[in-house]
């Protein structure tokens, strides 16, 4: 079974967001935590949470994600925002206790003029200060197209920070198409390569979902300009090779595509047909 979903809103509840996934032919999906270029999060509607729950459930959806908002930046040369990325993080941490088993996703952040091992070292140790033996979510590090000071650009830099993780098996990575090639991985013609390459730094154990783009850029170039899939540099092929991996072809994919709801429906509808397992 294909597990597909796309990023939707839930700035009209919980419920309403899964009806969306469900007229798209999802059946997962992905939202922001918070207001992702804020730092307010509603407060939680726990009688939506359970209609959206009892949804899921009988809709047989798989593994929900969550993504941190924009503004969290771990690393940050500002005491006051790593700060404040920590208390955002523990929070949406606290609030994804009621979806036990989803994903928590995070851009690993910037580092603004700070030494590559300072901003590492920055990111573990908030990610240390705000998981707990006792939590049931996994938090994912997204892998980066390197913009600026961006972290998580390469392979070895999202090692560097797992590995200084105490809590191993509550933590992972979502790997993003359009984020890859810009920064360099060739996900359209040596996918294969990629893989074994992710395999020997990071080890395939830690890959749990994936971000299906086109990028409106080429390889190497670090913009972070997403596409439609099919409607970039990348091409269709790249993601329908991505979906059929045989290392990859069990993850949950998440399209970030800039489309709307019936356009994610034709996403999913061609992804569903191209999938061969």
């Amino acid at each position: 079974m294909l597990k597909i979903g796309t990023h939707l809103s839930v700035a009209k509840g919980y419920e309403r967001m899964g009806k969306d996934a469900l007229l798209i032919g999802a059946n997962t999906l992905q939202f922001f935590a918070r207001n992702p270029r804020g730092a307010k999060a509603k407060v939680p509607d726990y009688i939506d949470m359970s209609k959206f729950k009892e949804l899921m459930e009988k809709n047989n959806f798989t593994t929900i994600m969550a993504h941190a908002p924009y503004t969290l930046n771990a690393c940050s040369s500002n005491s006051h925002l790593r700060e404040l990325s920590a208390r955002m993080f523990a929070e949406d941490l606290e609030r994804m206790e009621y979806f036990p088993g989803s994903f928590y996703n995070f851009h690993p952040g910037s580092r603004l003029g700070q030494e590559e091992e300072e901003a590492i070292k920055q990111i573990a140790d908030m990610l240390n200060q705000v998981m707990s033996k006792d939590m049931h979510t996994t938090v994912l590090l997204e892998t980066m197209a390197g913009k600026g000071s961006e972290m998580g650009r390469r392979f070895e830099e999202i090692q560097e920070v797992l590995k200084r993780v105490r809590l191993q098996d509550k933590v992972g990575v979502c790997m993003d198409a359009c984020h890859m090639w810009n920064a360099g991985y060739d996900v359209a013609e040596e996918l294969d390569k990629v893989v074994e390459e992710f395999d020997r730094v990071i080890g395939i154990q830690k890959l749990k979902a994936f971000h299906l783009n086109d990028s409106m850029d080429g390889r190497g170039d670090h913009k972070d300009r997403h596409a439609r899939i099919g409607m970039g540099s990348m091409g269709a092929e790249a993601t329908k090779g991505i979906i059929n991996h045989p290392k990859l072809k069990d993850l949950v994919f998440i399209l970030e595509t800039p489309t709307d709801l019936p356009g994610h429906r034709e996403e999913i509808d061609f992804l569903k047909s191209a999938y061969q397992w």
